[in-house]
């Protein structure tokens, strides 16, 4: 039998998956693990698709996405950003998930290194895995706020270094890094000649702080920015998810597309017009909705004695269980699924820096977070 290429082999397994794969056994478990909104996707996007299918819009678009789209996303975006924003600067791709694999494309090869949080999310070493490249963690940590300090970012720096990827509003921690930070961040990697990756897929829900776009401060071309209908929008089976690169970048975009999707889906591009040119009502509720879990999930682990990470924005709530978990974040997890039916996702999922945490989501209902957490074993006050 042939080999199976050993990069392939090298993109390590969803902590998070286990969780979920766990409760799914369980018909009367509580879910608190996986981000997906509780949220219905609002009626004009679903008619926006539908109206799509009736005429029959359903062949080849071009490999960017569809004109409307491009153009509505670079007005929107434009005003935030340092460099122009045009129709060749954004690409419209399946999901986020494409987005992070199409920049780690277009920025390095084999043995070339990603410097990316830890804890952070996941699908940031996978991809990086599976592109054969190198992830070069950076450590966040509880004394400085699980906030990026930009002198231990440097320090991580090789000679094999060739992006940095930053995300905020973080998956998992919930922080937003605030402008002087992210100025800092972009700056050293000026210094150092790096591109910037920076993951904006919650852009639209900050609560106590703004959000700041890293590309903001780019002066020469080196931020690539991704977005996401998904969470936003309560869209995430549309697929439709957003990258913004420099101008270098914009005449080799039509050849990578086509080599991976072609375009994404026409009808799912209609929507997320919709979505993005229409009654904002939908995320309006959805902004409010999640800060109200917020605060409901902090009372009631502080009524619990368990410490958390306050969180400025994002759609989850990175707490402190280290004093249940022996040391085995992961394993303490998959036992609270069998025994008391409750799913978090353990915060080793996310790196070694997870451990004794775990993130819990906020797009649950009200009533799931009120079962859930009061499952958790508590912290003697």
């Amino acid at each position: 039998m042939p080999r199976i290429a050993p990069h392939a082999r090298a993109v390590p397994a969803s902590g998070i998956r286990r969780v979920l794969e766990l409760a799914w056994t369980r018909p009367d478990a509580v879910v608190l693990c996986v981000g997906e909104p509780d949220l219905p996707t609002a009626p004009h996007v679903l008619a926006a698709a539908r109206d799509a299918l009736d005429r029959d819009d359903t062949r080849y678009t071009p490999n960017g996405g569809i004109a409307p789209l491009r153009d509505a996303l670079a007005a929107r975006l434009d005003p935030e950003h340092a460099p122009a924003v045009r129709r060749d600067n954004v690409w419209v791709t399946a999901g986020g998930a494409q987005a992070l694999h199409l920049a780690l494309s277009l920025t390095v090869g084999a043995g070339d290194g990603v410097l990316l949080p830890d804890p952070g999310y996941p699908p940031f070493t996978m991809a990086t895995r599976l592109l054969q490249a190198e992830p070069q963690p950076y450590a966040l940590r509880p004394e400085d706020g699980f906030l990026p300090d930009p002198a231990a970012v440097e320090a991580a720096i090789t000679d094999r270094t060739r992006v940095l990827l930053l995300n905020s509003p973080s998956n998992p921690l919930g922080t937003v890094l605030p402008a002087d930070l992210v100025a800092e961040l972009v700056d050293v990697a000026r210094r150092h000649d790096l591109w910037v990756l920076s993951d904006e897929a919650y852009a639209a829900f900050t609560y106590d702080a703004p959000h700041v776009p890293a590309a903001r401060f780019d002066t020469d071309g080196r931020v690539l920015t991704l977005h996401t209908f998904s969470k936003t929008h309560a869209m995430t089976g549309f697929r439709v998810g957003v990258l913004v690169v420099p101008d270098a970048m914009a005449p080799l975009m039509p050849r990578l597309q086509e080599s991976v999707i072609s375009c994404v889906n026409t009808p799912a591009q209609y929507a997320a017009l919709a979505a993005l040119t229409g009654p904002q009502d939908a995320v309006d509720h959805a902004r409010a909705t999640y800060r109200a879990h917020r605060d409901l999930a902090t009372g009631l682990l502080d009524a619990a004695g368990i410490p958390w990470l306050p969180a400025a924005g994002g759609i989850y709530l990175w707490a402190d269980v280290s004093h249940a978990t022996d040391g085995d974040v992961a394993a303490w997890a998959e036992d609270l699924v069998r025994t008391a039916g409750v799913a978090v996702a353990p915060g080793s999922a996310f790196g070694p820096r997870g451990e004794g945490w775990a993130r819990i989501s906020l797009t649950a209902t009200a009533d799931d977070l009120r079962t859930g957490l009061s499952r958790l074993p508590g912290r003697a006050l």
